[in-house]
């Protein structure tokens, strides 16, 4: 009887989650979409420094060291399912610090996984060829629409390297706890965190990830210089996205010198209010606040 029971009381809890959800995108589809706290101006970053921005969500601008970087691009009002002429899916909460056109041009996009927050198709086919990808394993055949010439699929453990004018990249694909599938029918689908290294300095994106031991792994290939780490939509989603206390403890498993909290404040997709995330993230670094690397979306990071 209980092992009866339980997949209806799962999916009674699931339509309970998803009803109140769309009736939050429903309510907000109303709203102005709030602008970004700051602007970034990445035309004014130095090649010989290490930049990071974060232009909401999971979408963070990086410059390194002249190598410049876009994690899971997303910039438009709307993610989901695309139809002719709308998106049926949340409406931002904050609008992207840049758009497309104030963007510089990109040699790499990193994708950690097929989710349509993470892999926007709008956003991904605005990218010319000269853009170089690399993306999740079972993912590649999502980005047919698209004009990328240059895509690299990685599982775990696996590393792809790099040379673009600006120098050498080293690109490592590690295991995170979460789940690839972007309909029902595609659980095959990779999902991935990645560490990004060159020139003795490293970074984390953790993509989206549950907790997990993982990251304690990533130490055997030198410090940490900053975690990328998403600390929200984990309630009621807390098996497949960590907590901010938890997203801090697996960025201090990897050893990070600097912790960067995204995912939040940009899309509903959970129940825990808009702010709690970073008042969360905040209160757990409260003796260290130094190491916090920013707040706000299109807040910037210049790397000591």
């Amino acid at each position: 009887m209980q092992t009866s029971r339980q997949p209806t009381l799962r999916s009674s809890r699931v339509r309970r989650w998803l009803g109140h959800l769309f009736r939050e995108w429903t309510i907000e589809s109303r709203r102005p979409i709030a602008p970004a706290f700051a602007k970034p101006q990445p035309a004014t970053w130095s090649d010989a420094q290490v930049t990071l921005a974060w232009l909401g969500h999971a979408t963070v601008l990086i410059n390194f060291f002249g190598i410049k970087i876009l994690t899971d691009p997303v910039l438009f009002p709307r993610v989901g399912i695309r139809l002719p002429g709308f998106t049926i899916g949340p409406k931002r909460l904050t609008a992207p610090a840049l758009e497309f056109h104030e963007l510089p041009n990109v040699d790499l996009v990193l994708l950690s996984h097929a989710h349509f927050d993470h892999l926007d198709l709008r956003t991904l086919r605005c990218f010319d060829e000269s853009t170089r990808v690399i993306t999740a394993r079972a993912t590649r055949d999502l980005l047919k629409g698209t004009r990328f010439s240059h895509i690299t699929e990685l599982d775990w453990g696996q590393s792809k390297s790099l040379s673009t004018a600006a120098g050498e990249i080293e690109i490592t694909a590690f295991s995170v706890k979460h789940w690839g599938a972007r309909t029902q029918r595609d659980t095959y689908r990779g999902y991935n965190g990645y560490l990004i290294e060159r020139s003795d300095h490293r970074i984390i994106f953790a993509g989206d990830t549950a907790m997990t031991e993982n990251f304690a792994a990533l130490r055997r290939h030198g410090p940490i210089d900053i975690a990328i780490m998403s600390i929200g939509a984990y309630n009621p989603w807390i098996h497949s996205h960590c907590s901010p206390e938890q997203a801090i403890e697996m960025a201090n498993a990897a050893g990070a010198r600097f912790i960067m909290p995204v995912h939040h404040q940009t899309f509903r997709l959970s129940f825990e209010p808009l702010r709690e995330p970073i008042e969360r993230f905040e209160a757990a670094l409260s003796k260290t606040p130094e190491r916090i690397a920013l707040r706000e979306i299109g807040e910037t990071f210049v790397l000591p």
